[in-house]
């Protein structure tokens, strides 16, 4: 019989699986991240050996395990051959893979898996058909990747937002449609075993639930509605989240081949005296304590990214590629900097050099800095006086649906490049929607010598929820 395991990060959204098949002991890993242990451990859990390792696309969101963990294992790695000369795997050769095209199938003991090509997303996305085939004649499931999702579709403008491949996302939407089209005509007991779930930007309406099936998506969610290719076309571009920048990233890296995880060097624990050395040559220090305590007290010129559920988004959008970074991490003990690790690793962030407890520095340090917090009354009223000046760090999206007359909009993910458009004469109210985004734009600021800075920290929900009226400052209050 066959077996399923699901895998998810809930910090990437992301789900990857392992399908086996009792009677032969293989199975097959679809969509890997790079924690590959995991897989091997829940192979071994399961009696079964890992034979078979492959994916669904080029990944954008995550860096890859698929290679590492063939050749970990001696699996066979199966990867895509459709969407032409520019998306096949440029490390398919070396790494022996065998490429996918529509209508392959190929056999993991008792369970068939057979290929369909369904672009849009990416050109060369594949979604697996899954047959147990000692039970059944037809398909159980379908592994979609980022194809179909609970309640949306994968976004089909990544190509052109993120890699910035000029005009490709209205192609891009309609060969999506054509794919939904042609998926629709399987049966409706299918179950669809997605990529992701809510929270990823893959798409912008994901649902919280791991799975569903055909039938329900065909009566709910609205790309199965829409019979109208350029109607889905104007729907499924419309309102999608900023990609994040580390995105076109992992699409290069995916497609020419990540670093195995085990050949990235463990960072050094630093001594605490090294911190001022680093700070002064303009070192990105990343504080991952929490808003609150950072705010509460912190180095000055390091920045604020908390160790929370949007830790991975955030330091793929604010940390380069392309030079060497430090942290510093919560208590005294290695549990919070594991994590921190683990997750700086999921997206490539390999140039970790070297890591700080903050109890070490705390008591070590006179000269630490605080951060202000303003509520909604003080905020209000400092707005109609004109003694202060509104910064929103939210998306376009966002701002678009209403904001803070008079307030300046720069999105999180842009601050960095875009400090010297910030006044530095005045105090800064900076805002997001509830406090998360906001706390780590204030720390920028901060660090970036912007010393009057404060925190709006209850966001546009808190102005909205006081009925503040949104672009008209004279109404506030």
């Amino acid at each position: 019989m066959m077996l399923v395991r699901r895998f998810y990060d809930i910090k990437l959204a992301q789900a990857s699986y392992l399908v086996g098949a009792l009677d032969t002991g293989e199975a097959v890993v679809i969509d890997a991240n790079r924690d590959i242990d995991q897989y091997v451990r829940a192979a071994a859990e399961e009696g079964v050996r890992v034979t078979h390792v492959t994916e669904t696309h080029i990944h954008a969101d995550y860096l890859s395990g698929s290679r590492e963990l063939a050749a970990e294992t001696g699996a066979t790695l199966l990867l895509s051959d459709e969407g032409g000369p520019g998306w096949r795997y440029a490390f398919a050769e070396e790494s022996r893979a065998v490429l996918l095209k529509d209508g392959d199938s190929f056999d993991v003991g008792s369970v068939r898996i057979d290929v369909m090509h369904t672009p849009g997303h990416t050109p060369e996305h594949l979604t697996f058909l899954v047959t147990d085939t000692q039970a059944a004649t037809e398909p159980l499931a379908a592994l979609t990747g980022d194809f179909i999702f609970v309640g949306d579709v994968g976004r089909p403008d990544l190509l052109e937002r993120a890699a910035r491949m000029a005009g490709t996302m209205d192609a891009a939407a309609r060969t999506l449609f054509h794919s939904v089209q042609r998926f629709k005509k399987l049966p409706d007991f299918i179950q669809i075993w997605p990529g992701h779930g809510a929270g990823s930007a893959c798409g912008k309406a994901l649902g919280a639930v791991p799975q569903t099936t055909l039938g329900y998506e065909r009566r709910f969610n609205w790309a199965f509605k829409v019979a109208d290719e350029q109607s889905f076309v104007d729907q499924v571009l419309a309102g999608q989240p900023d990609p994040p920048r580390y995105f076109a990233e992992m699409k290069r890296l995916n497609r020419t081949g990540p670093q195995r995880l085990s050949d990235v060097p463990a960072p050094p624990h630093l001594p605490a005296e090294a911190l001022d050395r680093l700070l002064a040559t303009g070192a990105l220090v990343i504080d991952t304590r929490s808003a609150d305590d950072f705010a509460a007290g912190h180095v000055p010129g390091t920045i604020n990214i908390a160790l929370n559920k949007a830790f991975t988004t955030w330091a793929g959008w604010l940390v380069p590629y392309t030079s060497d970074f430090y942290v510093i991490a919560d208590g005294v003990d290695a549990t919070t900097l594991d994590e921190t690790r683990k997750d700086l690793a999921m997206i490539g962030l390999d140039r970790l050099a070297g890591y700080f407890f903050w109890d070490d520095l705390v008591a070590r340090r006179q000269d630490l800095e605080t951060t202000a917090q303003i509520d909604v009354e003080e905020l209000a009223t400092r707005v109609r006086a004109k003694t202060v000046h509104v910064l929103d760090v939210r998306s376009d999206a966002e701002w678009r649906e209403g904001h803070i007359a008079g307030a300046q909009h720069i999105p999180l993910g842009e601050l960095r490049d875009r400090i010297a458009e910030v006044p530095n004469d005045r105090t800064i109210a900076v805002h997001c929607m509830g406090g998360t985004r906001s706390a780590i734009a204030a720390s920028l600021l901060q660090a970036e010598g912007l010393p009057h800075t404060v925190n709006f920290a209850g966001g546009f929900n808190a102005w909205h929820a006081a009925g503040l009226t949104s672009g008209s400052a004279a109404t506030a209050g």
